[in-house]
C-alpha cells in the first residue's frame, strides 16, 4: 500500500518522525516544520533518505505529484497545507493510520479515548495483561506512535492504544476489537469549534464496529449514554455509584455479580481513579486474566507520570505534579482528591475557555499562583470569587511563590487547567520543570 509513493508528513513531532522513518525505504518522503534546531536529528534523517524542509513556507511545498498527506495530530484542519492537499484530491491521514495498515492479521486492538482518564487506563490495562503474561505491546497518543511498533508486532498479539481526539480524526479504515469511551468534557474547542463536533469525532472509536466487537462505556456520564445509544457493538458498562457489568458496592468492585478486589488493593485512590481501574478490570476479563493477576498490578500500579503525581514532602509540604491537566474537568477531578490547603499553580495556553467552572472546587484552595496567556483571565476569576491570587511571568517564579507563601501541611499542586504550548512543548515537558523546580529547593 505504501511502496513507490510520494510522501508529505507535515510536522516534526515523535509521529512525523517515526512514520518517515518506517516508509522511507520504499517512498519517496518530505518531512517538513515550521522550527527545528536540532541539526543532528534533521542529519540523521537526511542519511536515510528523508528529504527535510524547514519552513513557514509550508503550503508553498505540497502540490499535486503527492500521494499522502501524513499530518501531526496538533495540525488543525484548517492548517493551509491541508486545505491545498484536500483542494488537491490528496488523502489526508496520520501516523496511527499508516501503521494501522502494515499490521500483522489475527492480532487484537484495544483503543481507549475520552476527555480524561485515557493515560491512566492505558497504563493499567498494560501492566494487567503483561503480568497475565499476555503477548502486549502499548503505544499511541501515550508518546509511543504505533509506527514504531509495526516491526515488533507479531500475528496474536495485543495493542493497548491510548487514542486522542486529535488522532481520530484522520482515521480512515481505522478499527479496534475492544474500545473504551471514559467520559465526555467540554475540551479541545480550539480544534474542533463546538463540543457537539468534539463528540461527534470522538465516536469514531466506534467506527466500523458490529455485534462482535466490544465498546466500554461509563453509564454515570448521560452524554456518553445518549451517544453511544446507536452504535451496534456489544455493550459493557462502568459504573462507580450505581450498579452495572462493573460497579463498586460497599468499598468492593463487582464484575458479574463477583467480587474482583476491595478498594483498599487499589494503590490509586479517589473516584476518577476507581473508574479507570474498572476500564481496565473489564478490558483484562475479555482475555479470562484472573482475579490475581489483576489484583497484583492494582497493588502495585502507582500512575502516570504528570497525573496526580507525588513529588515530594518537603519541610511539611507535599507536592503534587498534575502537568496533565489541561482542561477544568481534569483540575476540578485533582481539586477533589485533597482535604489539605492548597496552593493552585494555574496557567498556559489560553484557548478561549472560562475558569467559572471551577469555583465551587476551590473550598480549599488558599490561594492561587497564576502564570502564562491565561494569567489575567485566572487573576479576574479568582477575584470574583475572592480567592487570593497572584500573576507572574512563568512556572518557575510560580512554583517558587507557592512554597515562600505555604505553611506546614499546605499541598501545592500544579493542576493548570491549560495547555502547556504557550510556554512549553507538551505537557510532560511543563511537568518535567516543575518537578525539577521543586527538587532543587533547599
Amino acid at each position: 500500500m505504501y511502496k513507490n509513493k510520494r510522501i508529505f508528513v507535515l510536522g516534526m513531532g515523535r509521529s512525523g518522525i517515526a512514520v518517515s522513518k518506517l516508509l522511507c525505504k520504499d517512498n519517496d518522503i518530505l518531512l517538513t516544520d515550521i522550527k527545528c534546531d536540532d541539526n543532528k536529528l534533521i542529519s540523521e534523517l537526511e542519511k536515510l533518505g528523508i528529504s527535510v524542509a524547514i519552513t513557514e513556507n509550508q503550503a508553498e511545498l505540497i502540490n499535486g505529484n503527492f500521494d499522502y498527506l501524513i499530518k501531526n495530530p496538533g495540525v488543525f484542519p484548517n492548517n493551509d497545507v491541508v486545505v491545498k492537499a484536500k483542494k488537491l484530491g490528496i488523502p489526508v491521514i496520520n501516523e496511527m493510520e499508516v501503521a494501522y495498515n502494515m499490521l500483522p492479521e489475527n492480532i487484537k486492538i484495544i483503543g481507549i479515548t475520552g476527555s480524561n482518564g485515557k493515560t491512566t487506563t492505558t497504563l493499567l490495562t498494560y501492566e494487567i495483561l503483561k503480568i497475565a503474561g499476555l503477548p502486549v505491546h502499548m503505544g499511541g497518543n501515550i508518546g509511543i506512535p504505533l509506527c514504531d511498533l509495526v516491526n515488533e508486532v507479531k500475528s496474536g498479539d495485543i495493542l493497548v492504544l491510548e487514542i486522542s481526539s486529535h488522532q481520530l480524526l484522520d482515521f480512515d479504515k481505522f478499527k479496534t476489537d475492544i474500545s473504551v469511551l471514559t467520559n465526555f468534557s467540554e475540551v479541545h474547542l480550539d480544534m474542533f469549534g463546538t463540543y457537539e463536533n468534539y463528540k461527534q469525532n470522538k465516536l469514531r472509536i466506534f467506527d466500523f464496529h458490529d455485534e462482535s466487537n466490544i465498546a466500554i462505556i461509563n453509564s454515570n456520564d448521560k452524554e456518553v449514554l445518549e451517544y453511544t445509544k446507536n452504535i451496534p457493538s456489544k455493550k459493557i458498562y462502568f459504573n462507580s455509584e450505581v450498579d452495572a457489568d462493573i460497579c463498586i458496592k460497599n468499598d468492593e468492585i463487582y464484575y458479574d455479580s463477583n467480587k474482583i478486589c476491595d478498594l483498599n488493593d487499589i494503590r490509586l485512590k479517589g473516584k476518577h481513579n476507581y473508574e479507570n481501574v474498572m476500564c481496565a478490570i473489564l478490558i483484562a476479563k475479555q482475555f479470562g486474566v484472573d482475579n490475581e493477576a489483576i489484583k497484583e498490578a492494582l497493588n502495585n500500579f502507582a500512575g502516570a507520570e504528570h497525573r496526580m503525581e507525588f513529588v515530594r514532602r518537603f519541610k511539611d509540604r507535599e507536592f503534587y505534579n498534575d502537568s496533565k491537566a489541561t482542561n477544568n474537568t481534569s483540575t476540578i477531578t485533582a481539586l477533589s482528591s485533597f482535604e489539605t490547603p492548597v496552593i493552585l499553580l494555574l496557567g498556559g495556553l489560553d484557548r478561549g475557555l472560562p475558569f467559572d467552572e471551577l469555583g465551587k472546587y476551590m473550598d480549599n484552595v488558599k490561594a492561587v499562583v497564576c502564570y502564562g496567556e491565561t494569567k489575567d483571565k485566572i487573576e479576574a476569576f479568582c477575584d470574583k470569587i475572592n480567592i487570593p491570587v497572584t500573576k507572574v511571568d512563568n512556572l518557575e517564579e510560580a512554583t517558587r511563590y507557592a512554597y515562600n507563601i505555604s505553611e506546614k501541611g499546605d499541598t501545592i499542586l500544579l493542576s493548570p487547567a491549560c495547555a502547556s504550548w504557550d510556554q512549553f512543548k507538551s505537557f510532560e515537558e511543563r511537568g518535567k520543570k516543575f518537578k525539577e523546580i521543586i527538587n532543587n529547593l533547599l
